[in-house]
Formats: C-alpha cells, structure tokens, sequence
C-alpha cells in the first residue's frame, strides 16, 4: 500500500522561484530512493480560521505563503529505509543550512492512505 509523507511550510512569498528550483532539485534523490512521485503546492487560497488553519500551524508572517507537499513511496518500508538513508546523505547535511523556508516551522508527518482517487493520469 502506498505511503504518503505531507508537509506543510512558510516560504518568503518574494522567493517562489527559489523555493520551486529548490524542490524540483531534491526529486532525483528521492526517486533514487524510491520515491513514485511528489506534488508541491503554492497556496493561492488559505483561509484564515476561527480556531487554526494553515497560517497559524507553521507560524506564517506577513510575506509569507505556505506550501503544502507530498512525497508519494511504494510503502512504509520503503520511505523508512529511504528516511534512514537521507540521514546519513552528505548531500541532504548539506542542503539543511540551504533551505529557502524555516524548517523550524515546517510541519511534516507520514500517513497510510485509507482512501483515493486519481484521475490525472497524464496530465502536468
């Protein structure tokens, strides 16, 4: 069964071009690692809450604008070893201090798919 990694993020809005030359930078290792695919999502439409919402999960400032992405693995086993293996990547230790957001506010966790339907195949 398919496993899903989810992240969401405050990047500087003015850096989108950057942050997306970022991304699209990290998907050859995480396909080499396993990885089937990955989405990354500029938010166009983010509500503010009455209780919480995206903004105030990652701590999002005036400039900002949070991305949600995903990394779609085969299974748990495979994103665990792959997840393992970045640990101990040079390249991943060396992209921490590079990164074009705070990670301290990045929320991330992994998920098991109980539902899902996809009719984009072939589509950009």
């Amino acid at each position: 069964m398919p496993y899903i990694d989810g992240f969401v993020v405050p990047v500087p809005s003015d850096t989108r071009d950057g942050y997306a030359a970022y991304a699209k930078s990290w998907w050859p290792k995480f396909q080499s690692y396993g990885a089937l695919s990955t989405m990354e999502a500029w938010g166009d439409d983010v509500p503010d809450g009455k209780l919480t919402d995206f903004r105030r999960a990652v701590d999002a400032q005036p400039g900002e604008t949070v991305v949600f992405s995903w990394i779609i693995w085969p299974d748990k086993a495979t994103r665990d070893a792959a997840m393992a293996a970045m640990m101990n990547d040079p390249d991943f230790a060396e992209s921490m201090g590079a990164m074009p957001f705070d990670g301290k506010r990045m929320i991330y966790g992994g998920f098991t798919p109980i539902f899902s339907v996809d009719t984009t195949e072939g589509a950009a």
